[in-house]
């Protein structure tokens, strides 16, 4: 969806505000990089196993952290939710998932403001970075349209107008 970064200081240079990170390795590098972003999404977990804690991205300083349940290869409520108060929010969040997070980034672009960077890695290429317009939300609304679920519901909770 986006153009892919293996240098955390020059993908820097071309985020936008705020910042999304979805992924523990990608928050870990944003942050490394001096660009903590404004709502981090991690589960602890990267390629299928568990990150040791000296691997994990730090959190301490977050000004909020919300706790949030998803299955693998789904988008619950809770996650959902979760997305929506962390971008509402003033000030840095981070949400914590029991479970998986590698679907965020699409939910993230649509409820992410006009100008906003959501970045999210691509396993054994890099962080992908989508700037938030009209062609990447509507990109993303397509995607979730297209997905098995509630989509009367995702568009409920996101308070927006459903995909034709």
């Amino acid at each position: 969806m986006g153009p892919v970064y293996t240098d955390s200081d020059r993908l820097r240079e071309e985020l936008g505000s705020p910042v999304v990170a979805v992924g523990d390795v990608v928050t870990r590098h944003l942050t490394d990089a001096g660009a903590r972003p404004d709502l981090a999404v991690v589960d602890w977990v990267t390629e299928r196993e568990r990150l040791p804690a000296a691997e994990r991205p730090e959190i301490e300083g977050y000004d909020t952290r919300i706790d949030a349940t998803n299955p693998a290869a789904a988008l619950s409520s809770d996650l959902l939710t979760a997305l929506r108060e962390g971008i509402e929010r003033d000030g840095t969040t981070v949400i914590v998932v029991d479970g998986e997070e590698d679907l965020a980034a699409v939910p993230a672009l649509v409820v992410a403001p006009a100008g906003a960077s959501v970045v999210y890695g691509q396993p054994g290429e890099g962080m992908v970075h989508v700037r938030v317009d009209d062609a990447a939300d509507e990109r993303a609304r397509d995607l979730l349209a297209r997905m098995d679920g509630d989509h009367d519901r995702l568009w409920e909770l996101f308070d927006i107008e459903p995909v034709d």
